[in-house]
C-alpha cells in the first residue's frame, strides 16, 4: 500500500508543492493576523479593512457554532477528493487545479478549526462578510471547476470522424 502512495506522490509533485504553498501563504496570514490585529482594524483602503474575527460558522456566518459538524464534513469531503484523485483529474487541467485550490483551503481551515475550535478571517470588503485566503482558495477552485464543466469538452481529431 505504502508503494502505491509513494508512487503516487512522486507522480504528482507539482501539486504536492502548490497545495504545501498555499497552506503555507493560509498559515503565515493567519499567524500573523493572531499576532498583529488582536484588537485593531486596519484600514488599508476605504473599501479594505484588515480585521480579526473568529468565524465559528461556515461561509457567509452560517452555521455558527458548527464546529464540529463542519469538521466532520471538511473530513469527509478531503476523503472524497483523495480518494477520487485520479478521476476527477482526469476530467481536465481545470479541474486539477481547482481542486487544488479547494482542497488547500479546507485543509487550512479545518487546521484552525481543529487547533482553535474557529477559524481565523481577517480580509474585510465592508460590503462582505470577512474571510481567509483558505476561503479565497476554495471560492477560485470551484470557479475554476464551474468554467470547467461549462467550457464544452474538447474532441480528439479521432473522435470528429
Amino acid at each position: 500500500m505504502w508503494e502505491r502512495v509513494l508512487t503516487w506522490l512522486r507522480g504528482n509533485r507539482s501539486v504536492w508543492v502548490v497545495l504545501l504553498i498555499l497552506l503555507a501563504v493560509d498559515r503565515l496570514s493567519k499567524r500573523l493576523t493572531l499576532e498583529f490585529l488582536a484588537n485593531q482594524d486596519i484600514i488599508v483602503a476605504p473599501f479594505l479593512h484588515l480585521r480579526y474575527v473568529q468565524n465559528t460558522g461556515a461561509a457567509f456566518g452560517m452555521m455558527q457554532g458548527g464546529n464540529l459538524l463542519l469538521i466532520v464534513i471538511t473530513l469527509c469531503i478531503v476523503a472524497y477528493l483523495l480518494k477520487s484523485w485520479k478521476e476527477l483529474c482526469s476530467l481536465g487541467i481545470w479541474v486539477k487545479w481547482g481542486l487544488v485550490l479547494i482542497l488547500a483551503g479546507a485543509l487550512g481551515n479545518l487546521y484552525d478549526r481543529i487547533t482553535l475550535g474557529f477559524v481565523v478571517d481577517f480580509i474585510d470588503f465592508r460590503v462582505w462578510p470577512v474571510f481567509n485566503a483558505a476561503d479565497s482558495f476554495i471560492t477560485v477552485g470551484g470557479v475554476m471547476l464551474a468554467v470547467a464543466f461549462l467550457l464544452p469538452a474538447k474532441t480528439s481529431p479521432r473522435e470528429e470522424k
